[in-house]
């Protein structure tokens, strides 16, 4: 299939971006949407031009390097999934495709479709441990897990940190990635004890990275490629006020 992009090019953190138009011709696909922004850095690299510059690790869904906005949607047009795992198939011969990073002031773009999302790396520093003892780890028996808090806190710690509930919010909050965050170590019994600490810890350093707030619009649940819940942000909630009191 052949292809008009419409990319997203920032030479640097302080400088003018613009979209510029680029022909993907002769994309199969089956190809992987970051297979076809390869193909294209190679056509350019080809022609002495500067390639596209967009991160990815793991391409398999798992790390949450490669996000980015396709035709305005984090991550593109299908639900509960990263960008590395969207495929050719999900356009058309002749479709137009718009390409650009995260757009909020927390995530600064560093060049092109790359942003800093070390934002999110201090919230977790602010408190997304656990706190032991030095010396032989106890055995796995001993603190007794049922299987409901298990599995809501499986499901809270599948959250790769990719930032689309951030781009998709209108208010470019973070609520959805700190609840997924402090609420898998709150659910367990092991996290209990920096209970207050960890909420007061990670909501306060997420405040002050300039995120925005949240206002339950949804749209951060609807943009998750894990499709984590925003109860987790009414269980952040409730953690909050109880901390507080």
């Amino acid at each position: 299939m052949d292809l008009t992009l419409h990319v997203w090019r920032q030479a640097s953190r302080d400088a003018k971006g613009r979209f510029v138009e680029y022909k993907a011709t002769g994309i199969s696909e089956h190809a992987s949407f970051l297979e076809m922004l390869d193909v294209v850095n190679e056509q350019l690299i080809e022609k002495s031009e500067e390639p596209i510059a967009f991160e990815s690790d793991c391409r398999e869904g798992i790390c949450g390097s490669c996000g980015m906005m396709v035709d305005g949607v984090p991550h593109g047009p299908h639900k509960g999934i990263a960008t590395c795992q969207l495929h050719m198939r999900s356009f058309k011969d002749g479709d137009d495709i718009w390409v650009e990073p995260w757009r909020a002031s927390a995530f600064p773009v560093l060049k092109d479709l790359v942003v800093d999302r070390g934002a999110f790396d201090r919230i977790i520093q602010a408190g997304g441990f656990i706190s032991v003892s030095t010396g032989n780890a106890p055995d796995a028996n001993v603190v007794p897990v049922g299987k409901d808090v298990a599995e809501a806190a499986m499901d809270a710690a599948a959250c790769i940190g990719c930032g689309a509930c951030v781009a998709a919010c209108p208010n470019a909050s973070a609520m959805l990635f700190t609840a997924a965050k402090v609420g898998h170590l709150n659910i367990l019994p092991q996290g209990e004890p920096e209970q207050e600490r960890r909420v007061h810890g990670m909501i306060a350093r997420m405040d002050g990275e300039g995120f925005g707030y949240c206002t339950n619009t949804g749209a951060c649940e609807n943009a998750c490629p894990k499709e984590i819940s925003i109860d987790f942000i009414a269980r952040l909630n409730r953690d909050l006020l109880k901390a507080s009191l």
